[in-house]
């Protein structure tokens, strides 16, 4: 008699696989292809890389168009293809070798922020943590002759990740794989939820989660992006429900995993606002300075005590100056930073990036202000706008756009009606083209080509649908 169920499940599942025929197959062609990308993939090997994620975003694409009431199905999908990464060492990035030192220098008693990888291996302590000489070489030197830039609920999830059983690269490899797809089921949760809320297709949720960048980038190659990402969709979702005080000691949490919500708070402002006085028929509205100063407030004093246990005049000096360098040094697959970074070049003839990383900051400070000021943000579908919108901006003038950076406004977008994040997401792999020659020099007709595909369908959708009256529809 026990064997009755589990038959009647495996004919269930038969019939039903007979049934999607072509759901079946992509979803076995998919799970094969990331376990190439996570165990046979060099990033070097450029055809290879763009030929699987291509094929991979195919297959995304079309399961979700063709199951989009089968959240079940999805989901399990989404849990699967992150578990085909479990054993993999990152391949695409080597940021995971930081994230490790970090973490077993901090199990080690000693603050994260006050020294060098190189420092320690100048002082000669290899007896330190396991694999400490194989860490430091891993990282690459430049990551190792700067200090740390990652917050401290970061610090605490490296040295956790530590703790992982095993003293191997690998097992602590796991233990961050687990901490981020742990964050992506939350991130699927909540967000669904905030979906449903909304009144929007809840199916949404899976072009995010089951995006092959979300999986390679942040399962894959171990960016917390993921991490920073739950902590902002829960927070937001705890706004949506009137829990403002629980949603700004979250929110304080996705700061203090990766600095840039720090880009959201301005806007914020109109949220706080009340509804009472009518004045010939009409609604005036006023902010409410009070809630709006304890959001702030609650805000700034959880990042503060998390941030508390590291605070010295060193910690100070150090972080401050390794946040300056990504402004003021670094430059990757940027847009309009190239540009004038051109333009500087044919009047000076040398590089301006020390004046025009300083400035560039500014000029979207403004931008962010503006749509904090001009939007009417009291509404939560317009409030989501302005968080991608301001977002966007933000990546369009950065010196620096890593691709893990775009995971932030493809989540957001799955809330809006903008479809230029998902496009983007898949378009930014050919950024990783810029490996493919030994000196890892990008070529900026490819850098070219990313951006006019972006700005094309962004132009496209913010300024010239509206105007013409088109209205953008959800996917």
């Amino acid at each position: 008699m026990p064997l009755q169920p589990l038959t009647q499940t495996v004919m269930l599942n038969t019939i039903w696989l007979k049934q999607h025929k072509l759901t079946s197959l992509l979803i076995v062609l998919s799970v094969f292809v990331y376990a190439v990308f996570a165990y046979d993939m060099v990033r070097t090997d450029h055809l290879k890389l763009v030929l699987l994620y291509t094929t991979l975003f195919a297959c995304f694409y079309k399961l979700v168009q063709s199951n989009k009431n089968n959240f079940k199905l999805l989901v399990a999908l989404a849990i699967i293809s992150r578990l085909v990464f479990l054993l993999a060492i990152p391949n695409l990035s080597q940021d995971f070798y930081r994230f490790i030192w970090d973490g077993q220098v901090l199990l080690n008693g000693l603050n994260p922020y006050l020294t060098t990888p190189d420092y320690h291996i100048s002082q000669g302590t290899l007896s330190l943590f396991p694999n400490m000489e194989m860490l430091h070489q891993g990282m690459g030197a430049l990551n190792s002759s700067h200090f740390t830039n990652y917050p401290p609920v970061n610090q605490v999830l490296f040295a956790l990740a530590n703790l992982f059983p095993g003293t191997s690269i690998l097992s602590t490899v796991i233990g961050l794989r687990m901490v981020i797809i742990l964050a992506d089921i939350g991130a699927m949760y909540f967000g669904a939820k905030l979906l449903k809320r909304l009144q929007l297709p809840v199916y949404k949720i899976f072009w995010y989660v089951l995006n092959p960048f979300i999986l390679i980038e942040l399962t894959g190659n171990l960016h917390f992006e993921g991490v920073m990402l739950f902590f902002l969709i829960l927070s937001l979702y705890l706004l949506n429900t009137g829990k403002w005080k629980s949603a700004a000691v979250v929110f304080a949490l996705s700061i203090s995993t990766k600095l840039v919500p720090l880009l959201f708070l301005p806007l914020f402002v109109k949220w706080f606002t009340n509804n009472k006085t009518v004045i010939v028929g009409k609604t005036k509205q006023s902010i409410n300075f009070k809630k709006l100063i304890s959001f702030y407030a609650i805000i700034g004093i959880t990042t503060l005590l998390l941030f508390a246990p590291f605070f010295s005049t060193t910690f100070i000096t150090n972080y401050s100056k390794t946040v300056g360098l990504w402004f003021g040094n670094f430059e990757f697959n940027a847009s309009f930073y190239y540009i004038v970074r051109a333009i500087g070049y044919s009047i000076t003839g040398y590089n301006e990036i020390a004046i025009i990383g300083k400035a560039l900051p500014i000029l979207v400070f403004i931008i962010i202000w503006c749509l904090a000021l001009t939007r009417k943000n009291q509404d939560f579908k317009t409030l989501l706008i302005s968080l991608l919108l301001a977002f966007t901006c933000y990546l369009f003038f950065s010196t620096t756009v890593h691709p893990w950076y775009v995971a932030t406004i493809l989540l957001i977008s799955i809330f809006t009606n903008y479809k230029f994040p998902l496009v983007w997401s898949f378009i930014i792999i050919i950024s990783y083209l810029a490996y493919a020659n030994a000196n890892n020099t990008e070529n900026l007709w490819i850098i070219g080509l990313e951006y006019l595909v972006v700005f094309s369908v962004f132009v496209w959708e913010v300024f010239l649908k509206r105007k013409s009256g088109i209205k953008v529809s959800g996917m």
